[in-house]
């Protein structure tokens, strides 16, 4: 079977699922926003009983909580996504996909950008304790970790599944992602850097990062891989 390249030619019906999926994205992004923003009192609560809960057994466990910093500062951590996405960019390089190249890096950068302008915006502040576990700095919404591992992991499953890897790789990837994706957002409300609508609120961002980058790639990756893979199926044909 012939594995499609990375730089394939737009899918119309994939494509609308996209634009589906990118606006309730949108929709559920842009009211979390909002309601953090007004400080809505019932979300607040939600959040100090969480973090009030969860910061009393990081105090009590210090095992667990050592374990989350290392996973959070090392494993997690948003410059630990950057490298990884340096790595893909110099494989896609060496495979002279330079459109998918552009588009991710593009991409990325742009998705930081929006996750430090929002940061600026909201200007929420992050929880404060007498005897805190761990410390960060900026503004708390969205998670800076939460939002670049959605991100990271998203584009990058979705790359893998583009181009055709075998299943159980596939499956192994998205594993590990949603493993990563959701620990990474757990660890910063366990060590008490964050509010969880900060966690919610990043992966609900960086997922719609994902599904505007994707829609954009599905319109806009070029066409002339078309001919190559048709010339490669006469090629095999039997």
């Amino acid at each position: 079977m012939h594995n499609a390249p990375v730089d394939s030619p737009p899918r119309p019906p994939a494509l609308r699922a996209t634009a589906r999926t990118t606006l309730a994205l949108a929709g559920c992004s842009l009211l979390l926003l909002t309601l953090v923003a007004l400080e809505w009192r019932p979300l607040m609560s939600l959040d100090d009983g969480i973090a009030r809960t969860t910061h009393r057994w990081a105090v009590q466990d210090p095992v667990l909580t050592r374990t989350c910093r290392i996973l959070t500062d090392w494993v997690w951590d948003p410059n630990t996504m950057r490298i990884l996405v340096g790595v893909v960019v110099v494989w896609l390089a060496w495979r002279a996909a330079w459109w998918t190249v552009g588009w991710l890096v593009a991409t990325v950068a742009l998705g930081t950008a929006l996750q430090q302008g929002t940061k600026a915006a909201v200007g929420r502040d992050r929880p404060v304790w007498p005897d805190p576990v761990d410390s960060a700095h900026y503004a708390a919404f969205p998670s800076g970790h939460a939002m670049t591992a959605a991100m990271v992991c998203g584009l990058l499953v979705w790359l893998l599944h583009r181009q055709g890897a075998d299943r159980t790789l596939w499956r192994i990837a998205l594993a590990w992602a949603l493993v990563s994706v959701v620990g990474v957002g757990l660890t910063r409300v366990w060590l008490g850097v964050h509010w969880f609508t900060d966690v919610l609120g990043g992966w609900l961002l960086g997922a719609l990062v994902v599904a505007v980058a994707v829609a954009v790639f599905e319109r806009r990756a070029p066409r002339a891989s078309a001919p190559v893979a048709r010339a490669s199926r006469r090629e095999t044909a039997p």
